[in-house]
């Protein structure tokens, strides 16, 4: 009996350690099952960042694109609006230039009229006698160049 005793404990030696391994195998394929799971929503994740990152890329090269051509247009306007007030300078400068040889003639004019007795003002005009010296003082004036005349050589 002894041996039928031995063969049913190593009967159940065998079911319980069946029912291990069988266990074992369960927790086996279901961490399997789990770790396939997660790594198909890591890669889900990945392709999903790998995604929102390519669109904000494209965002960004479109933002890019149009802050470059603002910037060219503000560009461009700068060197025209630089060109324009280069050149109002140079105006400004020959306005000046212009003023300062006017009020130099002026003032010879006025020194001179003092010392010989003409008149006071050579901008008032028909208040001379000398006629030449009112054509010069209104030729001046309009900014004209001087022209001869038979009028101005009649003694």
């Amino acid at each position: 009996m002894e041996s039928s005793s031995s063969g049913t404990t190593s009967s159940t030696i065998q079911t319980s350690s069946g029912l291990e391994e069988s266990l074992m195998e369960q927790r086996k394929r279901k961490r399997m099952l789990s770790n396939r799971e997660s790594a198909r929503r890591s890669r889900m994740k990945k392709q999903k960042l790998l995604d929102d990152l390519t669109a904000q890329v494209n965002h960004l090269k479109k933002e890019n694109t149009k802050i470059v051509t603002s910037v060219s247009i503000t560009t461009q306007h700068y060197l025209t609006v630089e060109a324009e007030n280069s050149v109002l300078r140079a105006q400004l400068d020959e306005l000046n230039h212009r003023l300062q040889s006017l009020n130099d003639i002026i003032e010879f004019l006025d020194s001179n009229n003092n010392n010989m007795g003409m008149c006071s003002n050579p901008l008032v005009g028909l208040e001379c006698d000398d006629f030449f010296v009112n054509q010069m003082n209104m030729s001046y004036m309009m900014n004209q160049p001087l022209m001869a005349s038979s009028d101005a050589l009649m003694y």
